[in-house]
């Protein structure tokens, strides 16, 4: 497992995403994953799911210091009080003392809490120790940009979909410059990246699958961190297999370049509930 490093902290490149893992299946995918060497978990409030983690990392044994755990802000919990109290709330649930991330999970709508109210919370809970790092997800470059000059704690990553069909380049080079993390969730954009011509024939010559090459296209980039979805053994052991082999500058590239006709369906795909 290869790690990152952003603003002094090692960040492992690849976590479990646990979206739409519920009850004991979620519990026992986050035990077996940690077995297995993943040391990076993601959940959030919204997720309903927050208990059956903690239980999963709880029967793993594995010390706490050794994963990194974020959870993100439900959209009813914005204002200061709330983000407040919520986060107590996920850190009972999770049963940790304190959260390596706390994300602001969508960009806050004019009918919530200002921006500065929730981020001035978020630096509360940082200074009294219930969280070492902050940040964002789905926040636009300029929406970005906004959030680091309002915070005074760093903002560490900024978590967005992102895979061959969905073009984040303007976003990353932002991170880069501002040693920001991008956080890719939907890696696989879905399940749409496992017949893509180009990457079954390059995955053909590593021996890899098309889903193995996604993965690795996005961790082979300075700055990337990947938290894919899954719940069975042969998917979470597939999704570690990606850090013994390396793409070409070409193949990556090519990789992003995909066919505009992929591109539509993909964002499509990305609009639907399920």
């Amino acid at each position: 497992m290869d790690d990152i490093q952003i603003q002094g902290t090692s960040v492992p490149a690849l976590g479990l995403g646990t979206w739409q893992l519920t009850g004991q299946s979620c519990r026992e995918t986050v035990e077996t994953a940690l077995g297995m060497g993943y040391r990076h978990i993601d959940t959030a409030q919204a997720y309903g799911n927050e208990r059956q983690v903690g239980l999963g990392m709880d029967a793993a044994a594995v010390d706490r210091e050794d994963v990194f755990l974020t959870t993100k802000l439900d959209g009813s919990n914005r204002d200061e009080r709330s983000v407040r109290r919520s986060t107590r709330e996920s850190l009972n649930k999770l049963g940790t003392d304190y959260l390596d991330l706390l994300l602001i999970h969508w960009p806050n709508t004019p009918w919530m809490a200002s921006l500065s109210e929730t981020l001035g919370a978020m630096n509360d809970v940082v200074e009294e120790g219930l969280v070492r790092h902050i940040g964002v997800s789905n926040f636009s470059p300029s929406l970005l940009d906004r959030a680091r000059d309002i915070s005074s704690a760093p903002i560490f990553t900024d978590q967005v979909q992102y895979h061959p069909y969905w073009d984040q380049r303007k976003l990353l080079d932002y991170c880069r410059i501002h040693d920001v993390l991008l956080t890719a969730y939907s890696p696989l954009a879905r399940g749409g990246v496992l017949d893509d011509p180009a990457l079954v024939q390059i995955g053909n010559k590593y021996g890899k699958s098309p889903a193995q090459v996604a993965l690795r296209w996005l961790v082979q980039q300075d700055g990337v961190a990947a938290i894919p979805k899954a719940s069975s053994r042969e998917h979470l052991e597939a999704n570690l297999a990606v850090f013994d082999f390396e793409l070409t500058d070409a193949e990556m590239e090519r990789i992003r370049d995909p066919s505009k006709v992929k591109t539509g369906v993909q964002f499509v795909r990305s609009q639907l509930p399920f």
